[in-house]
């Protein structure tokens, strides 16, 4: 996360939305003192007062072995990025950065049984079809008989029990209300452009 307390962004909702929006996210691991990553695609729980965020990864990927004796890890999603060039700005003398939206989960990792693993699946299939409406909505029932029970063979499922969630969202907060519009009318229409004109100082 970025160090700057303008960019920090603490709201519970405002950070689960954005989960729930970018479920696509990359979860980093030191596992026997070796640094490991993986991508996977996610599903937020609330679950009896604690949340979680539930994933799965293929059998064949460096951190799943790793998965059945738990591990601290960082998931990290991500949402739309920029390059912010000096010349947008209305003063002068100033640098290059790097606009962004980005939201941090940390906290113990745990595997999840087959009827959990089938359970994010479901829930994922249905999360992710529902942005496809209104096409007909696929479950896995549209599979031939055993096909889904053998594909599930190959992957494996986890749960990352989250204590620590941060957001950074760099919107040139920390410019003046000139520099920042002009930013963002040097990026056209480019998506970081217009949550740049709607930023409150």
């Amino acid at each position: 996360m970025h160090p700057a307390q303008p960019f920090r962004v603490g709201d519970r909702d405002t950070l689960l939305a954005f989960l729930r929006q970018h479920p696509f996210v990359t979860l980093a691991a030191s596992v026997g003192g070796r640094p490991m990553v993986a991508q996977a695609p996610v599903v937020v729980r609330e679950m009896h007062d604690e949340l979680v965020i539930d994933f799965h990864l293929s059998r064949g990927n460096i951190l799943a072995p790793h998965l059945v004796q738990s591990f601290r890890a960082v998931m990290l999603a991500t949402g739309p990025d920029a390059y912010i060039s000096p010349d947008g700005y209305e003063s002068a003398d100033q640098v290059p950065t790097w606009n962004y939206l980005s939201v941090e989960a940390e906290g113990s990792v745990a595997v999840l049984n087959e009827a959990e693993l089938i359970a994010q699946l479901d829930s994922l299939s249905e999360q992710e079809e529902a942005r496809l409406l209104p096409k007909p909505l696929w479950t896995r029932h549209k599979m031939a008989p055993g096909k889904f029970e053998a594909m599930l063979r190959g992957i494996i499922g986890g749960r990352l029990f989250v204590d620590r969630l941060e957001g950074t969202f760099k919107l040139s907060q920390n410019k003046s209300a000139a520099d920042r519009l002009g930013a963002a009318k040097a990026l056209g229409k480019h998506p970081l452009a217009k949550l740049m004109r709607e930023v409150e100082r």
